[in-house]
């Protein structure tokens, strides 16, 4: 007998119960980056390892902010976004923006001094490892955005593309400084996470002013 064409329920409490582990596991590997980011950064003074770090740390915050929605939504999926929500999206934007504005003066100052990074291999090892891991998270977000038919969690999804793309940025600046040295490629790879930096701080202060979803946070 062929069981073609029918669709099964979706177990709707586990589901929510996937997407709190993945909002879990992006903090995790938000710390992660934050710690190992800023650290080998620093040392072999690559502020575009060290700011992508930075990134990471604040982007703690706004996935404190998810696993919070996960449950809410778990709770009542009809419900507006809460204070807890919208206090969390604007720390997290207004941490974006001094990073944007601390990265485009580094950058300015380092031009000016001619300063060139000692090593740029952790950046090469840590952006692979993000970009992996992003991956999963987003096809696993995706699926259970899907699943529970959630616009909330596919926007996180989308949130998680764009953290993949700043750890790109990462790796093409980081491995151009190896192969050929050349000197200002960490400082526009900077410029680049600065850029995203400021764009995700506008998407967090637009997302804590209205119940819609937008694409990043």
């Amino acid at each position: 007998m062929e069981l073609t064409g029918i669709i099964l329920p979706v177990n709707r409490e586990r589901q929510y119960k996937n997407a709190f582990r993945l909002a879990l596991l992006s903090i995790a590997l938000a710390f992660a980056e934050a710690l190992f980011s800023t650290f080998y950064g620093y040392n072999d003074e690559s502020i575009t390892l060290f700011g992508f770090g930075i990134g990471s740390l604040i982007e703690i915050i706004s996935a404190i902010g998810v696993a919070h929605m996960t449950k809410r939504l778990e709770q009542n999926e009809n419900g507006t976004r809460d204070n807890f929500e919208r206090t969390a999206l604007r720390i997290t934007g207004f941490g974006f923006y001094i990073l944007a504005g601390g990265l485009v003066v580094t950058v300015i100052y380092n031009i000016w001094t001619q300063h060139k990074p000692e090593t740029t291999v952790p950046g090469i090892i840590i952006s692979l490892f993000s970009i992996a891991f992003m991956l999963f998270l987003v096809y696993g977000k995706t699926i259970t955005g899907k699943l529970l038919n959630s616009d909330a969690i596919l926007a996180d999804a989308n949130c998680t593309k764009v953290c993949i793309y700043m750890s790109v940025i990462l790796l093409a600046a980081s491995g151009i400084y190896e192969l050929t040295k050349f000197q200002y490629i960490d400082d526009i790879g900077t410029l680049g996470i600065a850029w995203f930096s400021f764009k995700e701080g506008k998407e967090c202060f637009d997302k804590a002013e209205s119940n819609g979803h937008c694409s990043c946070c």
